[in-house]
């Protein structure tokens, strides 16, 4: 099992434990997180799964695409450039077994 917080504004967390394997949005929209929206399906389309990964994932995350790179430049809230991901580009127990993220105030 693999596990992610998602931190939500105003202090709250959902700490949901998936299958390896999981991508951090679909276990998101599977879990009924608020927050993540994942319209595309996980297709690093849209931009509605994008979270703010906490500092101490960073360096054990892949680098970031072309594709996810794109839709980084459409978030509705600010990119941060050291930060920012696309939940759907995460696989969980393949990229890491456990990390914490900030979800935006908004999606669309």
């Amino acid at each position: 099992m693999a596990k992610v917080n998602f931190h939500h504004q105003g202090g709250t967390v959902d700490a949901i434990e998936v299958e390896s394997g999981t991508s951090i949005m679909r276990a998101a929209v599977s879990n009924g997180v608020r927050g993540i929206v994942g319209e595309c399906g996980g297709q690093a389309m849209c931009a509605t799964c994008h979270v703010y990964v906490h500092e101490p994932f960073l360096d054990v995350l892949p680098e970031i695409g072309e594709d996810e790179e794109e839709m980084l430049e459409c978030t509705a809230e600010p990119r941060d450039e050291q930060r920012s991901r696309l939940g759907c580009q995460i696989t969980l127990g393949v990229d890491a077994e456990q990390i914490d993220v900030d979800v935006p105030a908004s999606q669309v």
